[in-house]
Formats: C-alpha cells, structure tokens, sequence
C-alpha cells in the first residue's frame, strides 16, 4: 500500500524528512479493530512535534498522520458498531501507526459515523480538533454542553487555529459570550464567522482589551496556543472560581498559587489520545462524541473548518502541509485529499 512515513527526525525542509513509500498492508482487523480505507487526512501541530528534529532513527518506518476520513474495510469479530463500507472519521491513537497510509487498523470504540453532509476531505477537518474542544470545555471543565455556558463568557486564546475554530462554535452553542484572539485582519474575520462576539488581538495586553469591551473578567479561559506566555494575564483575568483549559505543554515551570490559589480558579489539561494510550474504560466516549459532532453538522448546528485541501496525499504534500503548520499562519484546517493512482 502506499503510505507518507519517515525513518529520521528532519527539518521539513529536509526532502527526506517526510517520504513515499509502499508498505506492507496492515494484517486482518482482530477484537475491537476496524480496516479502514483512507481517503483523507488533515494535519495538526501534534504532527509537526513528532516529526520535529531530534537524534534517533526509527529502524522501521514511522507512519504520521492523526485525523482520517474513510471507509470501514473489513472488522474484527468484536465489532459491533460498524460494518464494511460504512463511512467514518476519527483521530486515531498516537501509540499506533497513523492515518497517512491507504490502509489503517483503528480501534471502533474512538471512531464515528462521518457527518453525510460533507465530503472526506471536509471531514479529516474535525475528528481530533473537535474531540479537544469538546473534551475539555464538557468533560475536564464543568459546564454542559447544550446550555452550560448561560450567562458566562469565554476568552479563546488563537481562535482561528483548527481547536479554535471548532472550540467557538461549541462554545456559542452552550450560550457562551465568546471572546476570541487573533492578530490579523483575516483571522479576526474568521472568528467573527464562526460566531464570537468579540475579537481582540493576544500580541497585546488583554487586561485592558477586554476592559474595553466591557468584559471585566472572563468565567473560563483556553489558551490553545503558548501556556507560559499567557499565565499571569489569564490569572489577572479569570473570575473566581473561574476555570482555565490547556492544552500546550509549558517550556518552563509555572507558578500555580496566587492568583490562581486566591481565586480557586480550576486548571484543566486536555490531550485527546489519553483515552486511547490509557485504555481507559470509558475510550468509547470518544466515539460517542464524534457521532453527536456529526449529528450537530448535519443539523447545521456547526460548521466545518477545513479552509484547504491539497492533493493527492504524498510526501511532497504533507512536507508543504507541514511547513505551513510550522509558520504559524494557518487558519481553521488544512486536508490532503486522495491517492495517486488509487
């Protein structure tokens, strides 16, 4: 089958950072597992950290690849959701081979029935941004998911990356007064789309933005971008009894006492393959949720964030997908749609 894999950690400039290969198939669907023919993929900053540059080499090739759209192929006899040919979507499982091969083992019990109203490619947009949005503003934090957010607001720090641009829409769902960052013209444009009722611009301070706006203090915070950067003004802003959501690892050690110890502000760590990499006993909740995401995007209720697609899916343009990742300028999802010769 062909499959995008890498053997060393490159730079993406490297051409040899990221490559075409053909690779064994993968064995026949056993248990819980599905065969799943890919027919799209998207790429998230997850991606780019594990390919980043570092000194070992895989003895075997490492395939990428962490959002899929495609169609069921064969079953494992514990299988009871699904069937051949049925169209799903899903994130997958960091401790296992990614989605940027035709072929991929994927356990159900994290797999959803893809939304009818949008195609493949539109569809690899969503599984691993909206499981992160949805886990941590409805099931780390305390607020529910059709009305807790009545009466609260919510400041999101980069809205228009690919968590950002789900996480507002769920949030403006709940009944949240939405507060999104952006530093640009085009992506405040985008944020505004996706339903937040305010944009400010998180290269300034945000005390005095939101002052401006008449928002004093905000009830709940995700920084979805750089936790070091934004921990003492997110502590000035939060309510008591507030609630921040992260879900970027910090580069240094961060004070959690005053003003977070004073005001009992709760702190909530999200990563969406916890479930899979744990086999904790409720991972089926992962597929749950895309079902009810895909539910709400064929109600209209949410919109997809997939802003392009590149194709086919190969090395070349995965490299590109990549490196555009990398500057940072990325707005909503970037897809890579199909196989050359398939």
């Amino acid at each position: 089958m062909k499959a995008v894999a890498l053997t060393r950690y490159l730079p993406i400039d490297d051409p040899e950072s990221l490559v075409d290969l053909e690779l064994p198939e993968p064995a026949a669907p056993t248990g819980h597992d599905l065969l799943v023919r890919v027919e799209a993929v998207s790429v998230n900053p997850v991606d780019t950290k594990v390919r980043a540059p570092k000194p070992q080499v895989e003895a075997q090739p490492k395939v990428l690849g962490y959002d899929a759209a495609g169609t069921v192929e064969a079953v494992g006899e514990a299988v009871t959701r699904f069937k051949p040919g049925d169209k799903v979507y899903y994130a997958g499982d960091i401790t296992r081979p990614g989605s940027n091969a035709q072929l991929q083992l994927v356990d159900e019990r994290i797999v959803g029935r893809a939304p009818k109203s949008l195609d493949a490619a539109q569809a690899a947009a969503l599984p691993l941004t909206a499981l992160t949005a949805w886990e941590l503003l409805f099931q780390r934090m305390p607020f529910d998911s059709d009305a807790g957010g009545a009466g609260k607001s919510l400041l999101v720090i980069a809205g228009a990356g690919g968590v950002g641009s789900i996480a507002i829409q769920l949030a403006r769902r709940a009944g949240f007064t939405v507060i999104a960052t952006a530093s640009r013209a085009d992506t405040a444009e985008w944020c505004r789309a996706l339903g937040a009722q305010h944009v400010i611009d998180h290269r300034r301070p945000l005390p005095p933005q939101l002052a401006g706006i008449g928002i004093a203090l905000v009830d709940a915070a995700l920084n979805l971008y750089d936790t070091d950067a934004y921990w003492d003004a997110l502590g000035e802003v939060l309510a008591p009894q507030g609630h921040v959501g992260l879900i970027v690892e910090p580069k240094g050690a961060l004070r959690i006492g005053d003003p977070y110890k004073a005001k009992c502000i709760g702190i909530h760590w999200e990563f969406m393959f916890a479930r899979a990499r744990f086999r904790t006993a409720d991972m089926a909740e992962q597929g749950r949720i895309l079902d009810r995401v895909a539910e709400l995007v064929d109600a209209g209720e949410l919109r997809g964030t997939r802003r392009e697609t590149l194709a086919p899916i190969n090395a070349a343009n995965l490299r590109e997908a990549h490196r555009r990742l990398e500057s940072g300028a990325t707005i909503g999802k970037l897809t890579l749609a199909g196989w050359a010769d398939a």
